[in-house]
């Protein structure tokens, strides 16, 4: 007779993903070709997300209108103001034309961060988080150049710049917002590095910020306004647009789901509403 369990353990369960075979090296082993998704930084979306212009900033002005014409009136004045004041007619136009710069500075960094002194390209080390794969199917990570260790390819010190991962380098040229999500947080003299590296590109308004203004939507920014656009009704809007509550890395206190505007961009932390009880646990963020 055949037995049944009923186990009182939580799992975390996601749909499966398509991936391509590369090949099969034993019985139990595969090669797929697996996306990554870099964790704390967040380039401006292209097209692929919510259209390119002609098709998203019609989603913008409907949000616009919406924090505008009291659709939102429960939302905090100025979140309001915050937001109505970045989607300007051609905020889709800018947003999606720093996205391509973006991943264009992105090809280069790779480039010049993965090729060896002759010429031949490194391998990616990856950096899983404690979440390895998001929603999509990404594994959620850090990249890094890969080093073997070897004598002739010796690993370099904790401090020296070959470390560095390339979510850092995108950071601190100002084309990747800083996203750090709890939990998956780096080490803390990882996670101080990237602080610091957000502090210069948003000081010095580096990236995307130089090139096209401090009103350019960030990229979780334009991500809510779409939502907000295109809900069918003021609940559903609020409810896909914030799901996350943000922490001041200053003094580690809640501003909430809908005070984040008042942070500079490079101390926000944010916590999947889920989360926040462990977080407050194991960061200490005061409520």
């Amino acid at each position: 007779m055949p037995i049944t369990v009923n186990f009182n353990l939580p799992r975390m369960d996601r749909s499966a993903q398509p991936r391509r075979l590369v090949r099969a090296t034993d019985g139990d082993t595969t090669v797929i070709e697996q996306p990554i998704r870099m964790v704390s930084c967040d380039t401006p979306e292209k097209g692929h997300y919510a259209g390119n212009p002609p098709v998203s900033q019609p989603k913008l002005d409907t949000c616009r209108q919406r924090l505008q014409n009291g659709f939102y009136n429960t939302l905090p004045p100025g979140l309001r103001e915050y937001l109505s004041s970045k989607l300007t007619d051609a905020a889709a136009q800018r947003h999606i034309n720093a996205g391509h710069r973006a991943s264009q500075v992105f090809d280069t960094v790779l480039t010049n961060r993965l090729t060896r002194p002759d010429g031949s390209l490194r391998s990616v080390a990856t950096i899983p988080t404690v979440n390895p794969i998001d929603t999509y199917g990404r594994l959620l990570a850090y990249i890094a150049p890969w080093f073997s260790g070897s004598e002739t390819d010796p690993l370099p010190t904790p401090e020296d710049p070959a470390r560095r991962t390339i979510n850092l380098d995108m950071i601190e040229n100002g084309w990747a917002a800083f996203f750090p999500i709890y939990p998956s947080l780096p080490k803390n003299a990882d996670m101080n590095r990237a602080i610091a590296a957000a502090e210069v590109a948003w000081g010095e308004k580096r990236g995307a910020w130089r090139e096209f203004g401090e009103k350019v939507l960030l990229g979780y920014e334009f991500r809510m306004c779409v939502k907000l656009g295109t809900a069918t009704d003021q609940e559903s809007g609020i409810h896909e647009a914030f799901k996350r509550i943000c922490v001041d890395l200053r003094n580690m206190r809640e501003v909430g789901r809908f005070e984040f505007h008042a942070v500079p961009p490079c101390y926000r932390l944010w916590i999947w509403n889920d989360d926040i009880i462990q977080a407050r646990r194991d960061l200490g963020v005061i409520d």
